[in-house]
């Protein structure tokens, strides 16, 4: 479809349109909102996705603004928005489709014979791999714990794809960091990581990773313009909008993460920020009982760099406190 809207598009022109999915029992219409942008000239294809999980609204925020300010006049090739892949969750305000319960950021490339989330990434992924030269996957971590924007970036074995240029792609969001992400889920929490719609898009030669803008559910102006700003950066690089691009000239690199659990009960009190770095040992924070009795102190083994923190103080045993690099570097920008 999203071929066939760019071979018909005059240059220099916007289109709006929706993906057809499926169908409610009412009848009404299950499709993803597409904004299409053609330039004066041929050239790369940059297509931003909004969001995969309900929560995930600094990315749709910044998919359609990032959209709004292009002037098809001005560029070449072209750009395809798609604010949201998963309007059930986005809907619903939570992390997966009610209808299913399942991660679509663990579905891709999907199917048109299982439940609607796999017709959702069907959808989706069967445009993309037609025209995209690179894709941006913009999330949030879950509401309950905050974050500096960072990026996040797979490997496909023999793919054509490099890990400097992805570095360098995630670099221009000026990350916290950018974390080469263990497909195989090691130290991290288990799933399809391979069902993921950056690591299929690799799978067909597309550029395409992660950027995380901070805390979902909430509105957050500045990562917002970080994403527009990255967005632009890249635009450049693939020569769709003129000029050079501009980021940094180093990004921090996170090749091991992990999630810290509490072993009690109750409040748990931050003593960390977002981006922080911690040395081994250190406190990350403490659990108190309601009855004022400190039962649990949270620390890491290793040095470690906050990824997510959890504001919300409320928790039960083995309830997540954040998520740490455990593993990391300095990579020059080429």
């Amino acid at each position: 479809m999203i071929e066939e809207l760019l071979k018909g598009m005059k240059p220099g022109t916007r289109l709006s349109s929706d993906l057809p999915v499926g169908t409610m029992s009412s009848g009404a219409p299950i499709a993803l909102p597409v904004t299409v942008i053609k330039g004066t000239a041929p050239g790369a294809c940059l297509w931003v996705n909004g969001q995969v999980h309900g929560g995930e609204v600094n990315g749709v925020i910044a998919a359609v603004e990032f959209g709004r300010r292009i002037d098809p006049a001005t560029i070449k090739g072209s750009i395809v928005i798609t604010p949201t892949a998963n309007p059930l969750a986005f809907d619903n305000r939570t992390k997966t489709a009610p209808q299913d319960l399942l991660d679509l950021d663990q579905t891709f490339p999907g199917s048109d014979k299982g439940t609607v989330t796999g017709f959702l990434a069907d959808a989706l992924f069967c445009e993309v791999r037609k025209v995209a030269s690179c894709l941006v996957n913009l999330h949030t971590m879950g509401y309950i714990h905050s974050s500096e924007p960072y990026a996040v970036y797979k490997i496909w074995p023999g793919g054509k794809v490099t890990e400097n240029e992805l570095l360098r792609m995630t670099s221009y969001f000026s990350p916290s960091v950018s974390c080469r992400m263990d497909v195989g889920g090691a130290g991290e929490l288990p799933g399809n990581i391979a069902g993921a719609l950056d690591y299929q898009c690799l799978a067909c030669d597309i550029p395409a990773f992660m950027v995380e803008l901070g805390q979902g559910s909430w509105y957050t102006p500045r990562n917002v313009e970080l994403a527009i700003n990255g967005l632009t950066q890249l635009a450049r690089q693939f020569g769709i909008i003129g000029g050079a691009p501009v980021g940094p000239a180093t990004v921090r690199r996170a090749t091991r993460r992990q999630w810290a659990m509490v072993r009690h009960g109750g409040l748990f009190l931050s003593e960390r920020n977002p981006a922080e770095t911690i040395r081994a040992g250190e406190p990350i924070g403490h659990v108190t009982t309601l009855k004022g009795e400190q039962v649990d102190t949270v620390q890491l083994p290793v040095d470690c760099i906050v990824i997510g923190i959890r504001r919300d103080p409320v928790v039960h045993t083995g309830d997540r406190i954040g998520f740490f690099a455990t593993q990391w570097d300095i990579v020059q920008i080429a």
